[in-house]
């Protein structure tokens, strides 16, 4: 498996958040997971798994814990060491108010739907609970593995999990490896290609050598699992040459006008997570932008939110144009909310009494708030829900029954969430 290490950025824990690239290639070294053989376990696991309707998720994670009171829920009665220095605007939804940083998203909030009462946190910097609906310490699978173990592969022999830039949260728990997420940065498109000085010639010398390293490892193996070049392999080598998953990573593919809808760079990659679900992933993850605002909140908000806000309003736009939003769920959030007073640095802290989420498409009920904070944003005083009731609205979106029970590592049966409340707003 080779990687390459994107950029490492740290958090006030001073905990490294490093992303990483792992690109298929075939390794031959003890314990080596080859492509392959990703391949051919996911088959396994999934083959007698129940059905899948046919949609997608994209989840979008914002690292650092996002200030609620700056995006989704602004208090402009409350004491001004708390309001902050952002005003709220209307949306195309009669009583419901965003920040004035998001005039592209008020346009669309009739395809929206906020949860501001979301409660449960950890308070932890990881993105555990995004990811998985547990903390660390239970070290559960991420959603992108449990659906890659339930519904399969992705259509067209897309990857059913791909992560645009992988978190260390983002892991198969007590899953196999198989159902680890297939990993980018960027457009990714360096791990579909042959490599420097390697033709079609050279590939087909190393597939023999494959073949014959792993009738040698098939020999040793005493629990069965290498079972030499297969048709998984087969699909593995034509991941390389076919050039199907490598279509759907080339923006270049694209009309610049979409690409310039999307904004900035980082904005391209909202873009990709909508080319990856058009052409059959299951579940796309990306992070965006840095929001443990401890000093000068306002300063960053003013830099990041518009981004965001072209980005996520030009991937709701275009996958409703080509009528995918219906078959495609999007969640954002981050760890927790910030604090509602604004400290000496004009920053707000860690505040995991509470946090905003935002949802749209995948058959849900959009247009709305559900749940309230009280007049200081400080607590749930109306209806909260869990990071694990996300989940499971994740999980029925999808047509899996949240209480479905996979196998633990001690042999147990592990219902997916345990907090399996429905949101009833959004069904």
């Amino acid at each position: 498996m080779l990687t390459f290490e994107g950029r490492g950025n740290e958090f006030c824990d001073r905990v490294s958040r490093r992303e990483f690239l792992r690109v298929g290639a075939f390794g031959v070294g003890a314990g080596a997971l080859t492509l392959a053989d990703l391949l051919r376990l996911e088959s396994a696991a999934g083959a007698d798994a129940p059905r899948a309707r046919a949609k997608s998720v994209i989840q979008i994670f914002l690292p650092g814990g996002p200030p609620h009171l700056d995006m989704y829920d602004l208090k402009p009665q409350a004491p001004k060491e708390y309001r902050g220095e952002f005003q709220p605007i209307d949306t195309n939804v009669p009583g419901v108010q965003i920040c004035e940083l998001f005039p592209k998203q008020a346009r669309l909030m009739d395809r929206l739907a906020i949860l501001r009462a979301v409660v449960g946190s950890d308070g932890s910097h990881s993105a555990w609970q995004f990811m998985t609906g547990f903390s660390e310490r239970d070290m559960r699978p991420a959603l992108g593995s449990v659906v890659s173990t339930l519904a399969g592969s992705g259509r067209d022999g897309m990857p059913a999990y791909v992560a645009l830039n992988r978190r260390d949260e983002e892991q198969p728990g007590f899953l196999s490896a198989s159902h680890r997420p297939f990993e980018s940065r960027g457009e990714g498109l360096e791990s579909l290609s042959l490599v420097r000085g390697v033709d079609a010639a050279r590939l087909r010398d190393r597939r023999a050598l494959l073949t014959y390293f792993d009738s040698l490892r098939r020999d040793i193996d005493q629990s069965g699992a290498m079972r030499g070049i297969d048709e998984f392999a087969e699909r593995a080598f034509d991941m390389i040459t076919s050039g199907k998953v490598r279509d759907a990573f080339d923006l270049g593919r694209e009309d610049p006008r979409t690409r310039e809808a999307y904004g900035t760079r980082d904005g391209e990659r909202f873009l990709l997570a909508r080319r990856l679900v058009e052409a059959g992933a299951r579940v796309v993850t990306l992070s965006y932008g840095g929001w443990d605002t401890h000093g000068q909140n306002f300063d960053q908000m003013r830099k990041q939110l518009p981004v965001l806000d072209t980005a996520l309003a030009a991937l709701i736009g275009d996958l409703d144009l080509r009528g995918l939003l219906g078959d495609t769920a999007i969640v954002m959030y981050g760890e927790f909310g910030r604090t509602p007073k604004i400290n000496s640095s004009a920053g707000r802290d860690h505040w995991p009494q509470v946090m905003s989420v935002l949802l749209a498409g995948g058959g849900m009920r959009t247009g709305q708030v559900v749940g309230a904070t009280d007049a200081r944003g400080e607590r749930a005083s109306d209806r909260p829900v869990t990071p694990q009731q996300v989940h499971a609205m994740l999980y029925r979106s999808l047509g899996i029954d949240p209480a479905h029970t996979l196998t633990n590592g001690a042999g147990r049966p592990t219902y997916l969430v345990d907090d399996r409340e429905p949101i009833r707003e959004l069904l």
